[in-house]
């Protein structure tokens, strides 16, 4: 169970990161995956995923992967291949890197 700060808020919708991310983890082409908000001028906040690849698949193929097995409000609108994804000595994805990270990259 995530965090309650951690839920992605998508049109009135909490969308948990973690179920999304472990999702993505069962896909054979990605070696790590983190999913993060990402703010939407109609939804409030779209999920967002960062992921590693381990093998060759494009970022619309593992898109639909994710989308038909989730329901209709909980699909990964966005999708940024990375190399890699921060992380405490604990192990824990360090979201609020993630988020620092994407609204620079948006403000700019």
């Amino acid at each position: 169970m995530d965090r309650l700060k951690e839920l992605i808020k998508y049109k009135g919708y909490q969308v948990a990161p973690a179920e999304l991310e472990g999702l993505l983890l069962t896909h054979p082409a990605v070696a790590d995956a983190a999913v993060i908000p990402c703010p939407d001028p109609e939804a409030g906040e779209v999920p967002k995923a960062l992921v590693v690849l381990k093998g060759a698949v494009t970022p619309d193929e593992l898109m639909a992967f994710v989308n038909e097995q989730v329901a209709p409000y909980k699909k990964i609108r966005q999708l940024d291949v990375v190399d890699q994804i921060p992380k405490s000595p604990s192990g824990k994805i360090l979201r609020r890197v993630l988020v620092e990270q994407e609204r620079t990259r948006i403000g700019s």
